[in-house]
Order: structure tokens, then sequence, then C-alpha cells
């Protein structure tokens, strides 16, 4: 029974197509040596022979034929009667211990630490496959659906985790859909099997997707300089070629947007501005902020912020909705930009009674004031001209916050 038991170990571990031969037989030799050193006290003079096809191993005790002995583990008495006439002293005894000698028990300790073994190397060669992969594109098949996450598994049956903050807001899998993600990070919790999370939501899956749909940033003809994104809404994907005879944007559409309807629809219509990048901050600025039109640029104050002024008809555009696409462009240059409405000079001569809401610091609290600045208000009379609920969305302010802002700057216009 032991003897069978044991052979359906070794077919298990056999059957491990990751593991190589001599990790095999190293682990194999390690276990046995474990087990003669709990039951002999020392392994040291024990040969074992493994036999991996078969499923079967031979374990010699080795012994030195002494007149008196010593240490039995070592040595063996001339006249022990295991011995047989032809030995003589100084000669080495060597015994063939079966299965058997060490007990039920040991035998499944044997067992059991042999498929402790083999768990270790598939959760270390599952690690190692998956580690060398952050970063990597990954298309796996759906197989349960939680609130908080999706489980998805490779075509070996290994599992891989898209938590419900990776996942584009607004998207539903269910059960054998086939999942596109970006592999974000492995880790070992707990000396458990490895927690491999992937994404749908960072820049790099984007810049991956490019480089799938474009052969010539594949081949590396086109470079994708920086991409920034909020998943669901925008994205802002700045490209570069060192070919003169080549479009970067051009190719990155596609004829007839052939190329990037197939990205856009993986993203679930989220909307990609294809741009070409340059060093040059304020050409890049203007780029990230196109279609609308930009009247001067500011950079680096005091507060280290890039303010960028337009014509009241163009702040609107600028900013995008909800603020997205000016958030985006700051990204894009790594640096805070503010909307700043620049007033003709004949809307300014008629605009004389108006002020600039950073005069009202004493009244309003600082934060609201960069809220309402950066949604294009940069005086007063700018915020009165837009309805309570237009001010709270695009500001994201509270109804409340909103009404005690207006009623203040009305005050200053009533005295």
């Amino acid at each position: 029974m032991e003897k069978i038991e044991l052979k359906d170990a070794f077919a298990e571990f056999k059957n491990q197509k990751n593991i190589d031969r001599p990790t095999m037989m190293g682990v194999l030799e390690d276990v046995f040596r474990t087990q003669i050193t709990k039951t002999y006290g020392s392994a040291d003079n024990f040969d074992i022979i493994i036999n991996i096809d078969k499923g079967d191993c031979e374990i010699y005790w080795n012994r030195d034929v002494v007149e008196e002995v010593e240490d039995p583990n070592t040595e063996i008495a001339i006249n022990d009667p295991e011995l047989d006439d032809d030995y003589e002293l100084g000669e080495t005894f060597a015994k063939k211990i079966e299965l058997k000698d060490f007990g039920r028990r040991g035998i499944l300790n044997i067992r059991q630490n042999l498929q402790g073994r083999i768990m270790d190397i598939e959760k270390a060669n599952l690690y190692n496959k998956y580690v060398n992969k952050v970063g990597e594109l990954f298309t796996g098949e759906v197989y349960q659906t939680w609130a908080k996450e999706v489980l998805i598994l490779d075509e070996d049956g290994n599992e891989l985790r898209l938590p419900k903050s990776e996942q584009i807001p607004g998207e539903h899998f269910k059960k054998n859909d086939t999942v596109r993600a970006i592999i974000k990070s492995v880790e070992m919790k707990n000396n458990t099997t490895p927690y491999i999370v992937l994404s749908r939501v960072t820049p790099e899956f984007l810049e991956r997707l490019f480089e799938q749909e474009v052969p010539e940033i594949y081949d590396g003809l086109i470079t994708i300089k920086k991409v920034v994104r909020v998943p669901g809404e925008r994205a802002k994907v700045a490209v570069e070629s060192y070919d003169e005879r080549i479009d970067p944007i051009g190719a990155c559409i596609g004829v007839k947007g052939s190329r990037i309807i197939g990205i856009v629809r993986e993203l679930r219509n989220e909307n990609i501005d294809v741009l070409q990048w340059t060093s040059n901050t304020q050409l890049l600025i203007q780029r990230a902020l196109n279609p609308a039109k930009i009247s001067s640029i500011v950079l680096g104050g005091e507060d280290d912020k890039i303010k960028v002024y337009m014509l009241p008809d163009e702040v609107k555009k600028g900013i995008g909705k909800g603020g997205c696409n000016i958030r985006l462009a700051g990204m894009l240059v790594g640096k805070e930009i503010e909307v700043w409405r620049d007033i003709p000079t004949s809307e300014a001569d008629d605009d004389e009674e108006d002020v600039l809401l950073s005069a009202f610091d004493n009244d309003i609290e600082p934060w609201i004031i960069e809220k309402l600045q950066s949604i294009g208000c940069d005086t007063a009379k700018s915020v009165l001209a837009l309805s309570a609920a237009d001010i709270a969305k695009r500001a994201d302010l509270e109804d409340e916050t909103v009404e005690e802002v207006l009623e203040i700057l009305r005050a200053e216009f009533e005295d």
C-alpha cells in the first residue's frame, strides 16, 4: 500500500511540465534525506537511487565493519547476525532500506513533503512566469465575476484578477467573455498562490493597444512619448516619428480611422486625441488643447502653475467636459494648467467694474476660488454669467456652496 501511494506522488511530481529533470532529482533526494535524518539521526552515510520513470527508489545504509561499535548509525559489529562470513574488518556493509522501515507515519511524511515541494515549485514557476511579463498585454477568459473583481484564467488554468478599480468605469463582464488587459503586478502573499493583478485603466494598457494595432509603432518607426488618460472619458497620446516620410498621427489613426476605431471600442468609446510630441512646452500645450485657440501662455509663476489665456468663447472648448481636457493637458506637460479669460480691450473697457475672484479671498475659501478659476471663471461677472447648476456641475461644488458664492458676488455689485 505504501509503495503504491509513493508511486502516485512520483507520478504527480513527474507530470509537472515546468520542472526540469535535475530539479526533480534534487528535490526527491532532499525529501528522502530529510526523512532518513528524522528516522536514523543522519543521512550522510546513505545512498539514494531514484528512478523517476518507474516511480521507485532504492536506499542503502552504509556502515563500516568494526570490532566494537561506537556509533550504531555508521558502524556494525563483525559478529552482527546481519553480516555473513564474507565480510572483513574495515569493509563497508550496505543494507537496503525498504519503505516499510520508515513506518506508516514516515511514508506519509515523505508524501506530504513531496507534495508541498511540488506546490512550492509551481508557485515559484508561476510567479517567475508573470513577474517577467509585468507591463505586457494579456488575453484571457472570464471564469467568474464578483462585485469587487473578475476572475480570469490563462491557457494553463492559472488564476488572474481584474479588480473593479482596474476596470473602465461602466463596463461589465460575464462568464466566458474574452478580456484584454495589461499585467499590472504580481505579489506573493503569505506563501499562497501568486496574486496576479490585471488592469484596463493604466496608460500602459492604451500604449500596448497602439503597439498591437499600429505596425509602425511595433517596428519602432513611431515612438509613443507619453500617454495620459481619464479612463472611460478621454485620453491623449503624444507620438513622434524620426522618419520625415511617416506621418505619426495619420499612421496611428489609419485610413478613415481604421486603426484607432478598434482601440476606441476596446476602451468603451473613450475619446482618444493623438498629437505630435514636441519638447517645446508652449507648443505641446497648444496641441493638447486643440481645437481651442490660445491667446497667450505664461509658464511657471510663483506657484509653478501654467496660465493659459483664451478668449471667452474658447474657454469651454479648452477646459472640456468636467475639466477633463485641461486636466489631461496638464498631465501631459507635467504641470497644473489654469485657464484665464483673455478679455479684448473693447470689452475690458465695458467691464471696468468687474472684479477678480482673487479679491474675494477674505469672503470665499481659496480652494473654492481655485475650482472656479479651473473652469475659466477668473472674475466675479464671469461667475455670475453662469447658472448655479452649471457652476456646481463643472466646478464640482455643492449647491449650497455655489449659492453662498453667488450671494457674495451679487452683493459686491449691489453695493
